[in-house]
C-alpha cells in the first residue's frame, strides 16, 4: 500500500482543510465530502463528493465507494444513525459513532454530562414550542439563553434578558437550526468570569491535553481566540478531570482515538474558581485555529496523527498566540479580499489564513488572522487589529 490510509471526511469547511493538509502530510489519501463544490477541504484533497451529510443512503454509498479506512466526521449535522450501521459493518467512525450521535445533539450530550456523568452544568430545559421555552426559562431564571440542540458555530443562539424576548428567541433559534428536530435547549445564563476550550487528545497511549484556551463569541460564534489562558492550577486540573470523563464516555464501540474540544465556563466561587461544562465537539475546535500559531504540532496535526495511530506527544506546550476572524456581512458569489499586504505588515509574528468559500453570508467566516506575542494580551492586539486590515469587497 502506496499510502498510510483513506480517509473520508465527512464536512469540508476551514477545519476539514487543515486537516487536509495534516492528514496528507502523513501519507494519507483524503475524499472530502460536503453538500456544495469547492468546498474549502475540496480544494486540497484527493477526491471528493457532493452530498448532504444527512441523506443516509448517499452516505452509505460513498462510504461502499470508497472503502475507507477512517470515516472522519467534521461536522454535527450527519445522519449518525448511518454511522451506527457502518460501524457495525466494521468501517472505523472517528472517534465513534456514539460521540457523533451523542454530540450532534446539544440535549444527548448534555443529558450525558449532567445526568450520566455527574458534571456540574448550568441549569436546563428543552423546549419545542414558544409554551415550552416560556415554561423552560420560568425553571432556568433571566437572564437565560436558548439555542438550538443541533445548529452550526452558535447559530441561533439568543440571550434573552426578559419574557419579553422569547418570542424573538424562539424564532431565530428556529431559522437556524440543523436537521430534522424543531427542539431547543433553555439555560440559565451563567455569570462567567471568562471560558476556556480545552483541547483533550486520545490515542494510543493514553490522553494528552493542550495548554487552555481562551476565546470571546458573539452570536454564539467564536471572534477571537488565544493560548494560553490564565487560570488556576485547581481550575485546569478540574477541567482536565472532567474532559477525560466525558472523552472516556464518548469511545464507544471504538477506540475513541481522536481530538476533542471541550467547552467549559469558569467563575469565581467561594473555594476558587468553579469549572462549569458547557459543550463538546469530538474533532478539531474552531477556536483552536490559533493552535496554527501556538503549538508546533496544531490540533489538526494532533487529531491526524491520534486517528491514525501514531504518536502524540505526553505533554503539549503552546507560545503566546492569538486569532481573530473575519466574517463576511451579506450574500455573494463575487467578491474579493483587499488589505492582506497591510495586515502582513502589523508584525513579523503575523500570519493570515484565507479559507477559500466560493460564497460570502452574513457573519460566515471567511478567514482568520494568527499573531504571536509576548503574552496572550499582546498577541491578541496583534491578531486584531490585522484582522481588521482586511476587507471584502463585493462586486
Amino acid at each position: 500500500m502506496s499510502h498510510i490510509a483513506t480517509i473520508l471526511l465527512l464536512g469540508s469547511g476551514e477545519l476539514g482543510r487543515e486537516f487536509t493538509i495534516s492528514a496528507k502530510r502523513l501519507g494519507a489519501i483524503v475524499i472530502a465530502c460536503d453538500a456544495y463544490e469547492r468546498a474549502p477541504a475540496m480544494q486540497l484533497a484527493d477526491g471528493c463528493e457532493v452530498f448532504s451529510m444527512l441523506d443516509g443512503e448517499k452516505l452509505r454509498a460513498a462510504v461502499h465507494k470508497h472503502k475507507p479506512d477512517l470515516i472522519v466526521p467534521e461536522i454535527e449535522a450527519i445522519r449518525t444513525e448511518m454511522l451506527a450501521d457502518l460501524e457495525d459493518e466494521g468501517f472505523n467512525v472517528v472517534p465513534s459513532a456514539r460521540a457523533a450521535r451523542l454530540t450532534m445533539n446539544r440535549d444527548a450530550i448534555r443529558d450525558l454530562a449532567a445526568d450520566e456523568l455527574g458534571l456540574v452544568t448550568s441549569r436546563y430545559r428543552y423546549a419545542t414550542t414558544l409554551e415550552e421555552v416560556e415554561a423552560a426559562a420560568a425553571h432556568t431564571g433571566f437572564p437565560c439563553v436558548v439555542k438550538p440542540v443541533m445548529s452550526s458555530s452558535g447559530k441561533g443562539q439568543s440571550k434573552v434578558e426578559d419574557e419579553a424576548g422569547l418570542q424573538e428567541a424562539w424564532d431565530y433559534a428556529c431559522a437556524n437550526m440543523r436537521g430534522d428536530r424543531a427542539r431547543v435547549i433553555v439555560e440559565e445564563f451563567i455569570a462567567f468570569d471568562y471560558e476556556i476550550t480545552l483541547l483533550a487528545v486520545r490515542h494510543k497511549d493514553g490522553m494528552s491535553f493542550c495548554p487552555p484556551i481562551g476565546h470571546r463569541q458573539e452570536r454564539g460564534d467564536y471572534r477571537e481566540s488565544w493560548q494560553p489562558a490564565a487560570m488556576s492550577e485547581g481550575a485546569l486540573a478540574d477541567a482536565q478531570a472532567m474532559a477525560k470523563k466525558v472523552v472516556m464516555a464518548l469511545a464507544g464501540k471504538g477506540r475513541g482515538w481522536g481530538l476533542y474540544g471541550v467547552e467549559f465556563f469558569v467563575r469565581s466561587g467561594e473555594g476558587g474558581e468553579e469549572v462549569i461544562f458547557s459543550e463538546l465537539s469530538p474533532r478539531p475546535h474552531d477556536t483552536g485555529m490559533v493552535t496554527l500559531a501556538s503549538q508546533d504540532l496544531t490540533e489538526f496535526d494532533l487529531h491526524a496523527r491520534a486517528i491514525l495511530g501514531l504518536p502524540v506527544p505526553v505533554s503539549i506546550a503552546a507560545r503566546p498566540a492569538a486569532s481573530a476572524v473575519l466574517l463576511a456581512d451579506r450574500d455573494s458569489a463575487d467578491f474579493a479580499f483587499e488589505g492582506l499586504e497591510e495586515a502582513l505588515a502589523v508584525d513579523d509574528s503575523v500570519d493570515f489564513r484565507l479559507f477559500g468559500k466560493p460564497v460570502t453570508r452574513p457573519y460566515r467566516r471567511m478567514g482568520v488572522a494568527l499573531a504571536r506575542g509576548e503574552n496572550a494580551d499582546a498577541a491578541r492586539g496583534l491578531a486584531l487589529e490585522a484582522a481588521r486590515r482586511v476587507r471584502i469587497r463585493y462586486s
